[in-house]
């Protein structure tokens, strides 16, 4: 019959099968010097780094009166029509926005948000900060693009302060930013843009581009 061994010895045992180190007499044995962790080191610290560089805008981010939009002295969004400013931009643009004859369908509508005008439901928030609502509006185009504009009052004068097309999984607001989220092809991967007010150049700035794992959107 055989004798139980001891706990210690037993506990002993099953800890060096854990770990694999144990000697022939059942003594733990060193698995050797763990390496201990660092900070990332600095390459070439002598090198003088570059300034800090200042990004002018595009012609599409830079702040633009609206011409034909109407007068706001309150200088309050509200006070004006989105379908109004909608109608502005194209009108004051040359050529065709596009080949769907999206420029032509806008001038025909009759209420944002309703089918089949397409320009979306206005969407008002406070992109700049200052505590007053500015317009966003997202004009379809085809299946999958999306023109997004943003614009603002100043001094009286609507005035638009984005400029953007896309072809979004999901486009979304979080505090002052715009979030829009694009496929970006095989790999389980989507680009993401953040759009903020810059003051500098009095306009919504593409903040962040990135790639992220792609999302539902259901």
């Amino acid at each position: 019959m055989l004798r139980s061994l001891p706990a210690v010895t037993l506990a002993l045992t099953v800890m060096c099968a854990l770990v694999s180190g144990c000697d022939g007499t059942g003594e733990p044995k060193s698995a050797g010097r763990t390496a201990g962790a660092s900070a990332p080191a600095l390459l070439w610290p002598g090198r003088t780094p570059a300034p800090q560089q200042t990004y002018e805008p595009n012609s599409a981010e830079r702040p633009e009166p609206l011409r034909g939009a109407p007068h706001v002295p309150s200088g309050d969004i509200h006070r004006v029509s989105a379908l109004a400013v909608a109608q502005a931009r194209v009108a004051a643009m040359s050529g065709n926005l596009d080949e769907d004859g999206t420029r032509e369908k806008i001038q025909a509508c009759r209420a944002a948000g309703r089918k089949p005008c397409p320009v979306l439901t206005p969407q008002y928030r406070d992109l700049t900060g200052d505590g007053k609502d500015e317009l966003l509006l997202g004009i379809e185009s085809g299946k999958t693009f999306l023109f997004l504009w943003g614009f603002m009052v100043k001094d009286g004068v609507v005035t638009q302060i984005m400029d953007a097309g896309v072809t979004p999984l999901s486009v979304q607001l979080s505090g002052h930013d715009v979030i829009i989220r694009e496929p970006a092809g095989p790999g389980g991967y989507s680009l993401r843009r953040v759009y903020s007010w810059d003051d500098h150049l009095q306009a919504m700035n593409e903040r962040v581009i990135e790639y992220d794992a792609s999302r539902p959107t259901r």
